[in-house]
């Protein structure tokens, strides 16, 4: 730089005429940007020093009928030149496939193409084609998840029954820990809510009966209601918000600290050691939790009977004695272990699939208190239908 001013000095005290790169050094740097029929070309330094220019060209550019960008020629690239590059790229509606450079940019290229990506989605068309073509993606993605589901149905059962010859493999402090919180912590819950269902249910139920003079077969309503259906289902829906995002919400953030990943490096399953503890614990509660919300729920309706329909509890208990079967409860009860085995899968399922971020977590964690109530209430339908055309 001194003998570049000295030069300058010694060129004005003899008065002659400085060259044009000697009075400006950076001419040669400039970025240039020119149309070769259907190729764009760059060169000099695509750097932020000259960040005025590069907004320049790349505002000046129309569409046309350029189909590549040759920058072989650009001597300095920074992030800012890449960014630039890829921007006209876009305007000029070149695929970033067709852009020619040199090897010793490919990195910078790659990494800021990378970052680049991540720029917000373009509005949603409300046509009739983009709504078709958002269902059909949305069937797809809920079919996938179908399969997924029942193939990790599939591994879980297969390890469980590899239990019944290798006992020892079962993490007995796990299950009974998970059946602390899965079951013990949500009983108050559990009696409070079917209580209070019992109670509304019996007060319905006797402001239509009494129109007909038939307050007595209150009774049955809320017995049978009860024992085969609201019973397991309100249990199971309270589970599926309780208990299924917690699995998911403990799994995906042992996901997202890369716990599952040491425990694959030192030599464990996760499903032995994560899933089927949880599956075990809420096949042995959730039954259990069924038969207290029957009482509960019976217990509802007996309350009310006794207060406001003058239906004492010794008339409740023998009316309840003569006319309800066996089979009521057995219906019931049955289909507490498959929404057990729903509620487990999709809690577990879901945690696996996290991604590493805590907004991940909450994603999967919702995904998988809508998934599992969905399923549960699916199935009681369809298990209601078969028993009614079985008679049973």
């Amino acid at each position: 730089m001194s003998q570049h001013n000295a030069q300058q000095r010694r060129g004005r005290l003899a008065g002659l005429p400085l060259p044009d790169t000697m009075a400006d050094p950076d001419s040669t740097a400039r970025p240039t940007l020119r149309r070769d029929g259907a190729t764009l070309l760059l060169g000099g330094d695509w750097t932020l020093r000259h960040v005025d220019t590069i907004i320049a060209l790349t505002k000046d550019t129309t569409p046309g009928p350029a189909r590549t960008i040759d920058a072989s020629a650009v001597v300095t690239l920074d992030s800012l030149g890449a960014l630039a590059l890829l921007h006209l790229a876009r305007i000029a509606n070149i695929g970033e496939d067709a852009i020619r450079f040199n090897d010793n940019q490919a990195a910078l290229i790659e990494a800021i193409r990378e970052v680049s990506d991540d720029r917000p989605e373009p509005p949603r068309d409300y046509g009739v084609l983009a709504a078709l073509d958002r269902m059909g993606r949305s069937v797809v993605r809920n079919w996938q998840q179908i399969v997924t589901l029942v193939a990790f149905l599939g591994e879980t059962l297969a390890k469980m029954v590899r239990l019944v010859g290798q006992p020892q493999r079962i993490r007995l402090t796990s299950v009974v820990f998970q059946m602390e919180q899965v079951g013990l912590d949500a009983v108050p819950l559990i009696l409070l809510l079917n209580f209070l269902v019992g109670a509304v249910i019996a007060f319905l139920g006797a402001n239509v009966l009494k129109d007909f003079g038939a307050t007595i077969f209150v009774v049955e309503l809320v017995d049978i209601s009860f024992l085969r259906e609201f019973a397991v289902l309100l249990t199971a829906i309270l589970l599926a918000g309780r208990t299924a995002s917690a699995f998911a919400a403990q799994i995906g953030a042992m996901v997202s600290r890369e716990e599952v990943d040491a425990m694959r490096t030192l030599g464990l399953d996760p499903v032995d050691v994560l899933v089927i503890p949880r599956v075990i614990a809420l096949l042995v509660m959730l039954p259990l939790l069924t038969f207290l919300a029957m009482l509960a729920g019976l217990a509802g309706g007996m309350a009310v009977g006794a207060i406001s329909l003058d239906i004492p509890m010794q008339a409740w208990m023998s009316r309840m004695e003569s006319t309800i079967e066996v089979r009521h409860f057995v219906v019931g009860i049955t289909k507490a272990p498959f929404f057990a085995m729903i509620i487990a899968l999709i809690g577990c399922l879901q945690g696996l699939q996290v991604e590493g971020t805590a907004q991940s977590v909450g994603e999967r964690t919702t995904a998988s208190v809508v998934q599992s109530i969905a399923l549960v209430i699916v199935l009681d339908a369809l298990a209601a239908m078969w028993f009614m055309y079985m008679g049973f």
